[in-house]
């Protein structure tokens, strides 16, 4: 049987920020010169980004041109950003991503309609903080899970996790027929800003945000709808290992993400596409919206129609990139979205350190295309 998404949950923190103030705070920095300053501006303006979360409250209200609030761990009274140390930034990640977590894998037990108990594994991914025990251990306390439940967790997969984790929770529902997955990706990445004038740092800053999403994945509900997980894929690009990276340094996770990323995707893309679907034409896709440079070289590189990434840059513009959870909000849209038929097969990529191209081939199923005849199933898929 193949294993199936049967829902997809996703949160995001209460505080939001508006692409333009939070913009206008970075450029107000103290020693930001004239050239720093264009550079914010047309970085943060090119983004397409309109708002974003993030679990840090007195950021949104310096953006709000309120007062800084909050403890001041980030921003001091006078509005200035501080660089505080990586244990004091890891510190916040422990408070805020295991409710965030909660809130996401609730809901996809909820719209999965089934109970906590019925869960036998978990495999959780973040990339933006670490603890032990750690988040798997957090989930299964936090949601009551049984105390037998397998956890798996991948650290540091940086964007591209989300595709690793579900191909795992694939595995484990192959090889335990009766298996129930439950995937959680959680990213805070704003955890990590800092005041600088380096061109990555600044378009980390224009771009990364949080939220958590989770999925149910299982083989053994097949009456009810989702998406199949067909097959996965791992490539190796033949440059960009030092263009995106991602350190622990004293004050913070430091990320590397140069200008040569979209242009190495869109240069390998399509190699490694071809590779991955062979003959399969998909009938929509669902890309990691790394950047909109990132978006607009897939497109072109794949030759896709000009609406093929809509989905992706809506996402993109609604919550920003929140690393590892970004695709899976992505796929809960695909998942609830009329116009995505059933039977449609949907090709999903995502990239990461390395540089490292992840792809998913997934087909969309109703719970009465699912548990109709092989031959019957055809039939309505092509209909």
């Amino acid at each position: 049987m193949t294993a199936r998404i049967v829902s997809i949950g996703t949160a995001t923190p209460p505080t939001m920020i508006t692409q333009d103030r939070i913009r206008d705070f970075f450029a107000q920095q103290p020693g930001t010169d004239r050239l720093t300053l264009r550079l914010i501006r047309a970085t943060f303006d090119a983004a397409e980004i309109e708002r974003r979360h993030t679990v840090l409250t007195e950021l949104g209200a310096v953006s709000e041109k309120r007062s800084a609030g909050g403890d001041g761990i980030f921003i001091d009274p006078g509005g200035v950003l501080r660089a505080p140390g990586t244990a004091v930034r890891n510190a916040e990640y422990i408070r805020h991503a295991p409710e965030l977590s909660r809130q996401a894998a609730q809901m996809a037990l909820d719209e999965a309609g089934m109970a906590a108990s019925s869960i036998t594994h978990v495999v959780t991914a973040s990339c933006t903080g670490c603890f032990a025990p750690g988040p798997d251990f957090r989930i299964v306390r936090d949601l009551g899970l049984s105390d037998a439940t397998e956890r798996y967790h991948l650290g540091f997969m940086g964007c591209a996790a989300a595709f690793p984790a579900l191909r795992a929770a694939e595995r484990f529902c192959a090889a335990q027929p009766d298996a129930v997955v439950l995937v959680v990706c959680t990213e805070l990445c704003s955890l990590h800003i800092r005041p600088s004038s380096s061109p990555d740092q600044i378009l980390s800053s224009s771009v990364f945000a949080d939220g958590s999403a989770a999925a149910v994945v299982t083989a053994a509900h097949a009456d009810r709808p989702g998406l199949d997980l067909e097959r996965f894929a791992t490539t190796l690009t033949s440059q960009g290992e030092s263009d995106m990276a991602w350190t622990i340094g004293d004050d913070g996770f430091e990320m590397v993400l140069t200008g040569e990323v979209p242009r190495i995707i869109g240069r390998e893309i399509r190699g490694a596409v071809d590779a991955f679907l062979g003959n399969t034409v998909p009938t929509a896709w669902a890309v990691h919206p790394g950047g909109r440079s990132i978006l607009d070289r897939v497109q072109a590189g794949l030759d896709l129609a000009p609406d093929a990434l809509a989905t992706s840059r809506s996402v993109l513009r609604d919550y920003g990139n929140m690393s590892s959870a970004t695709v899976m909000f992505i796929l809960r849209e695909m998942l609830h979205d009329d116009a995505v038929d059933p039977g449609a097969t949907i090709a999903g990529l995502a990239f990461g350190p390395g540089l490292t191209v992840e792809s998913a081939l997934l087909t969309k199923r109703t719970a009465a295309l699912a548990s109709a005849p092989p031959h019957d199933r055809h039939l309505a898929g092509a209909r």
